[in-house]
């Protein structure tokens, strides 16, 4: 099974730029789309059907703000359940969740907040991943296998970084956001890709200044959480940097199931 996770930074401008062309020719078995900006009755109905032809279900979460947030999960079988909601209202407005159950697990398409250059959202940020981890803490306890993939707008290592002394004070890598990163690997998931590849550098963001992905000046900001008893179905974990159209690049979970 192949699973892919991308922030295009708005869906009407990754279609014009040959969105559609990646996603056949990767053929995944479910798309996880963040940062979508847009409701489905604002996207050309044409490249709209394009980009939905191979997939048999498809969910949007555009939030309630016009050009802002939003996510989107497309999948080649239907989903045997669907919710949108964390049960706050202030998360669940901004549309930044789908939680799609599959036969071997649940999957959370999850757009994580930003904290903010002034770090005016930092308190929000941080309060969203307390709650998703508590909905995450209850469905472990009930034996729930879990998938996490998104934009988690935090760096959590140094190795995640081009520049980590640099971005100590900025947030994405505030010791505060990092150390939520920790706590969800103490209460039962794994990051895929670092478990496979402990020393590998790959980013999956670029600033669109100072020509950063030429020179690969990045963060990876974009990640696979899986439940601890997933891990050994898990077959690879790919940052596919290569691909342009936004300022983050997709990524593909490889699992059995």
């Amino acid at each position: 099974m192949k699973i892919f996770t991308w922030n295009v930074n708005g869906l009407r401008a990754a279609l014009g730029k040959g969105l559609t062309d990646w996603v056949q020719a990767q053929s995944p078995d479910v798309l996880c789309l963040q940062e979508v900006r847009a409701k489905r009755e604002q996207i050309d109905g044409a490249a709209l059907g394009e980009l939905e032809a191979g997939f048999a279900h498809g969910t949007w979460n555009p939030g309630s703000r016009p050009g802002y947030s939003g996510v989107m999960t497309l999948a080649k079988q239907e989903p045997l359940e669907v919710h949108l909601e964390m049960g706050v209202p202030e998360f669940d407005l901004e549309g930044r969740l789908i939680c799609t159950r599959h036969p071997a697990f649940l999957l959370y398409n999850i757009y994580f907040p930003n904290g903010g250059r002034d770090h005016s959202r930092v308190a929000y940020k941080l309060t969203f991943y307390e709650r998703l981890l508590e909905i995450c803490d209850d469905l472990h306890a009930r034996g729930e296998e879990i998938i996490l993939c998104g934009d988690f707008n935090t760096a959590h290592r140094e190795i995640d970084l081009r520049n980590p002394k640099q971005n100590e004070n900025n947030t994405g890598f505030l010791p505060e956001e990092r150390e939520w990163i920790d706590r969800y690997l103490e209460h039962g998931f794994e990051d895929a890709y670092r478990s496979l590849y402990p020393d590998r550098v790959e980013y999956t963001w670029w600033t669109y200044r100072m020509n950063a992905r030429a020179r690969n000046v990045g963060w990876r900001l974009d990640y696979f959480l899986v439940s601890q008893g997933l891990m050994d179905r898990v077959r690879d974990v790919v940052v596919h940097d290569e691909v342009p159209g936004s300022d983050h690049c997709p990524v593909a979970l490889l699992i059995d199931g």
